[in-house]
């Protein structure tokens, strides 16, 4: 029994041993999925960052291990598709899925919903808002409804929207939500307030963004608490992000190697720091923990215990726009005339006092209230009168000159660490050249210390999660990346180049963000153009003299006229030699993808007899470059590819055999002697049937055709023959007058009497 009790217990010692490490090997690896879109080419007027902005969003969420899909400057319907595209994708992830979406672009708000627009949003009316926007609780909504692991939504778009110019504004901004369940969602600037405009290359709240999820080991909250520090002190105060969370399970984009350098503060001194109470602070490390902590009473604290501090303007601005959004939330949620009654009671001129009267007018309620009617409760007490003159307009800027805001101080090391150096200042990443992709800007290597995430699944094909710690640079034709695996001895040179290059080819396609299945079909039967920066025309000036187009001696045919008739065939009278340009080479500059070199052509190299010969260009105009083939080589000019013309096909067809013929002797012979055939008259030209629409239309207008005058060939007019016309016999001849000079032919001697 003793041997037994023994083994027994050797058997529970190696289960319990085995049964953890069978259960973490057994365990799901995280997927993380993104969808990154950037619209800047607005009809209305174009933005200058947000598809740059996007471009940095994506490139940084790949480094994270993200399988990213983005596209830049979508119209309302593809947005629609790439939402529904996106949808089908997570769903088919799986529950172990961390969901990350980015827009950039115009947002606003309308009667307490968010809408985001697409380029070709044309809003005169407010109620042209949810027409020509999507709805983006719609969007959030489908998402948290999977049950995933989490749903992270950034809006980069609140700022100041050129719709609705009339007598009843929309109010400015983003309105504050309350996210769903295990769903983070971010704003770059607080709810009702829009932040300033952006001059680039990059916008504040992106560039801090991309900063903060590139550190190891940071927490989701601390992410965007430390991005809501970072723009506050690159724009002086003017641009002030908000999130509110929701998300249950621990996410970490980056983690931590153990040889990371040790912290100034620890994480113990920082959670000592957030409890601390507003008031032991001094004014100035005051201000920044109620900014770091962004919640109303924060600021309400600092104001009790610092009502004169310079910073005082800012921070009473601050709660004046958070606690009029709480009340317009509120009012919403309520839906009912006394819940708006109650909101024009404390905000007569509110920024959403119009969408309350335009409820008021949908329950067919009067706008004034009645005597005596339920006042909602709301969770906040109505604004004092110190605060009304920040919420008393339809928008509200912290940067606003007219109050003056004092410009807040730097954030210290305790709060907030200083900016890697390499990513202070970014280079603008190049022009994209491919309708509808984003732009890739140079990857800034992650810092040695930080790594990938654990238990995540990385996603196919991703050069930048694979080289988080590497230079990668893409020009369209070099990456510089971890050396390649050497070349098997046995192939060719010409091989291992053809080997190389497609390897170069496809990490370079590996480093653009990949378009969504929807917008893909659409930019396959779309022209292949840049929407941005259109190519600017040609400035007019000389024609080389090798493809100026000959106007004094065109052929025959050309510019819309006939060719000459022979036999009911078109045929040329001596016709000159053409001289027909070779087509010019169109090369490219490598780094330059919409630069097109027009190179004349190389003497004694020219090109093969085309189907046609290439147009000529007309005075002032360039060569346009029509892109690549499939075979990724340069294609010719577009009117070498281009079928030959009916004028084209004419010449083609005149034209003599450049090929001589040998004729035999005896039909040279015959061909030498004079024939009776050779001495008669030409033969009149052959009459062709005219279509019938054509005789129709000389019959209405009562006359011949006119024939074509034709050029270069002298029409021969035939006499016409006399033909003399009897009457059928037995019928009397009529009576022809006789005039003098004729012999007679009745009414003489021998000659029958002239009829009466």
């Amino acid at each position: 029994m003793r041997i037994i009790r023994t083994c027994l217990a050797v058997f529970l010692v190696l289960g319990s041993l085995s049964i953890p490490g069978l259960a973490q090997a057994q365990a799901p690896l995280e997927k993380r999925i993104a969808l990154v879109i950037g619209n800047s080419a607005y009809q209305t007027g174009p933005l200058p960052t947000p598809a740059n902005d996007a471009g940095l969003i994506a490139q940084t969420l790949q480094a994270a291990g993200f399988d990213v899909v983005g596209a830049r400057d979508l119209d309302q319907d593809s947005l629609r598709h790439t939402f529904r595209d996106f949808l089908d994708k997570a769903t088919a992830s799986g529950p172990d899925t961390v969901v990350f979406v980015y827009l950039a672009g115009y947002g606003l708000q309308y009667e307490g919903e968010n809408y985001f627009a697409g380029v070709d949003a044309k809003m005169t009316r407010v109620t042209d808002v949810p027409v020509e926007a999507i709805r983006v609780s719609d969007f959030t909504k489908s998402l948290a409804a999977l049950q995933n692991k989490g749903t992270i939504m950034v809006l980069d778009a609140a700022r100041t929207n050129p719709f609705v110019r009339s007598d009843q504004p929309l109010a400015g901004g983003l309105a504050i939500v309350d996210p769903d369940p295990n769903v983070l969602i971010g704003f770059n600037a607080a709810p009702g307030t829009v932040a300033p405009p952006e001059t680039g290359p990059y916008g504040a709240y992106a560039h801090a963004l991309a900063e903060m999820i590139r550190v190891g080991g940071l927490g989701l909250d601390d992410v965007f608490d430390r991005t809501r520090l970072r723009v506050s002190d690159a724009t002086k105060g003017g641009e002030l992000p908000w999130n509110a969370s929701k998300f249950r399970t621990p996410f970490l984009f980056f983690d931590k190697g153990p040889d990371a350098p040790a912290q100034q503060v620890s994480a113990l001194q920082g959670g000592a720091m957030r409890a601390k109470a507003i008031r032991d602070f001094d004014a100035r490390d005051a201000y920044l923990a109620a900014l770091d902590r962004d919640t109303l009473r924060g600021y309400e604290d600092f104001l009790a215990a610092y009502p004169s501090d310079p910073m005082a303007r800012r921070v009473r601005a601050i709660v004046a726009a958070r606690r009029e959004a709480i009340t317009w939330r509120q009012t919403w949620v309520a839906d009912t005339p006394e819940a708006y009654w109650s909101y024009l009671r404390r905000y007569p001129h509110g920024p959403h006092g119009w969408d309350a009267r335009r409820r008021l007018d949908h329950f067919e309620a009067a706008l004034e209230p009645p005597a005596s009617f339920t006042v909602i409760a709301y969770d906040v007490p109505p604004p004092p009168e110190t605060e009304i003159i920040y919420v008393d307009r339809p928008v509200l800027y912290f940067d606003d000159p007219e109050f003056d805001f004092a410009p807040p101080p730097p954030p210290p090391v305790i709060f907030l660490p200083p900016p890697p150096p390499d990513f202070i200042v970014l280079a603008p990443p190049p022009a994209p050249v491919d309708l509808y992709v984003l732009p890739v800007p140079a990857f800034v290597p992650v810092a040695e210390w930080v790594r990938p995430a654990r238990d995540i699944a990385p996603p196919e094909n991703n050069v930048i999660f694979n080289n988080i710690h590497n230079t990668v640079i893409n020009n369209t034709t070099t990456i510089v990346q971890e050396p390649a695996a050497a070349p098997s001895p046995g192939l060719s040179t010409g091989a291992k180049v053809a080997g190389a290059a497609v390897a170069v080819g496809a990490a370079a396609a590996a480093l653009h963000v990949a378009l969504p299945p929807s917008v893909q079909k659409k930019a396959a039967v779309m022209p292949n153009q840049n929407p941005v920066a259109p190519a600017k025309p040609a400035a007019p000036g000389p024609v080389p003299a090798a493809i100026k187009p000959q106007d004094s001696h065109s052929l025959p045919g050309t510019n819309g006229s006939r060719l000459p008739l022979v036999n009911g065939k078109p045929a040329l009278q001596n016709p000159a030699p053409v001289q027909t340009p070779a087509p010019q080479a169109v090369t490219k500059t490598p780094g330059k993808a919409n630069a097109a070199v027009v190179k004349p052509p190389l003497p004694g190299h020219a090109l093969p007899a085309a189907p046609s010969s290439a147009a000529p260009l007309a005075p002032g105009k360039a060569a346009v470059s029509t892109g690549r083939n499939k075979a990724g080589k340069n294609a010719l000019p577009a009117a070498v590819n281009r079928q030959p013309t009916i004028a084209a096909q004419a010449r083609h067809k005149a034209a003599p055999n450049p090929q001589p013929r040998t004729i035999p002797p005896a039909v040279a012979k015959l061909n030498a002697s004079p024939r009776p055939r050779d001495q008669a008259a030409p033969r009149p030209p052959v009459q062709r049937a005219q279509p019938q629409n054509q005789a129709r239309v000389n019959a209405q207008v009562n006359r011949p055709s006119s024939p074509v005058p034709q050029a270069h060939t002298p029409v021969q007019v035939q006499p016409r023959r006399q033909v003399e016309v009897r009457p059928p016999a037995g019928r009397p001849q009529p009576h022809v007058p006789q005039k003098p000079g004729m012999k007679k032919e009745c009414g003489g001697q021998d000659q029958p009497a002239c009829p009466k």
